[in-house]
């Protein structure tokens, strides 16, 4: 079976890596990255750590608006589907990059087959839930996270090819947080102790556009009067430059950092904020406390017994967040068993 994986985005490539492994133990695999991630600090670096293979066609695309970059990507996809005729797309998440691959396997008649399938913030201004609402609606393949991503289908009247397969990140993680344990020096190169700092990302567009949500976060993050670790996203940088908004001391701005160094930094903080769904997950899985700075979340999973706590952009909500006391004992087991990836393999060799 020739396959054809579409990538484009950091959290895909983590994703990638786990099926990739998988796939090509029986199968061809058309790696595509789109280029919507090109920064080398947010791409090249998952492919040499992940050992992800490298791509087999690099469509270049680039930044831009959502309308122009996935028309662009689009249309490139289409010409190598084309050219490739692969028997199934495989798409990841939520980003420009999935519907464009969505999009132009559908058309081409191509079945599609969609990781992550199921979830819902239910904010349809979100760009994301945009996306993802349509690729689960052109794909025959519906691979579910987690029961609660299987139900959200259901209701909207979507049973056919759905399989709960587990959640791949979880793959990923169990293989690559034990290598990031013994071989990232990131924690000893920024002096920090286990437990010591708290670890913040944002990058959002209804954040990181909106003034007064970027203000608010970044003031929140100073009076929690305790070592707060940044890196800084370059859609972060860009939206800073030319704001009076300062980020000042206890707050350390780093580069974006590598998967293996991400996720020591998670392991090691004593808490996480952050508006991205994968380090939400990721926080959840490794037993880490966070804060998600949004009013919503699509990994709905890890609010369980207080492990996430959603605060918005309020620095009040965020404040009051960061302080409560740890959750007691461990994580519901909710994201399955590490074999998400086998699962999808199995379903796709089923049809």
């Amino acid at each position: 079976m020739r396959i054809l994986t579409v990538v484009g985005a950091r959290p895909q490539f983590i994703k990638a890596s786990a099926f990739s492994r998988a796939v090509r133990q029986r199968h061809t695999e058309i790696l595509v990255h789109t280029g919507q991630h090109y920064d080398a600090s947010m791409s090249d670096v998952f492919f040499d750590e992940l050992a992800l293979p490298r791509p087999d066609h690099h469509l270049g695309v680039g930044s831009g608006s959502h309308g122009a970059q996935t028309a662009q990507m689009l249309e490139r996809l289409e010409a190598v589907m084309q050219r490739e005729a692969p028997d199934r797309v495989v798409i990841y998440g939520d980003t420009n990059s999935t519907l464009a691959g969505a999009l132009a396997a559908a058309k081409l008649g191509i079945p599609v087959a969609h990781v992550e399938a199921g979830l819902r913030s239910y904010v349809r201004d979100m760009p994301e839930e945009i996306n993802r609402v349509v690729a689960d609606r052109v794909s025959t393949h519906l691979f579910a996270p987690t029961q609660n991503a299987v139900g959200n289908l259901a209701r909207e009247g979507i049973t056919q090819g759905v399989t709960m397969t587990g959640d791949i990140m979880y793959d990923a993680l169990l293989q690559h947080a034990p290598v990031a344990a013994q071989k990232s020096s990131i924690l000893r190169d920024l002096a920090l102790a286990p437990g010591g700092y708290v670890l913040a990302t944002v990058h959002r567009a209804a954040n990181t556009d909106d003034r007064h949500h970027l203000a608010d976060i970044i003031d929140a993050l100073a009076l929690l009067h305790e070592p707060v670790i940044l890196p800084l996203h370059p859609r972060t940088r860009a939206a800073l430059m030319g704001t009076d908004i300062e980020i000042e001391a206890p707050v350390h701005v780093i580069d974006p950092v590598g998967y293996l160094d991400m996720l020591a930094l998670e392991q090691g903080a004593r808490m996480v904020l952050t508006d991205s769904g994968g380090v939400q997950k990721e926080a959840y899985l490794l037993g880490v406390p966070c804060v998600t700075l949004r009013d919503e979340t699509e990994w709905v999973e890890t609010l369980a017994d207080g492990w996430n706590v959603l605060a918005g952009a309020d620095a009040t909500r965020i404040l009051a967040a960061a302080r409560r006391a740890p959750p007691a004992g461990d994580p519901p087991p909710v994201f399955g068993d590490g074999h998400a990836a086998e699962r999808m393999v199995a379903a796709l060799e089923a049809d």
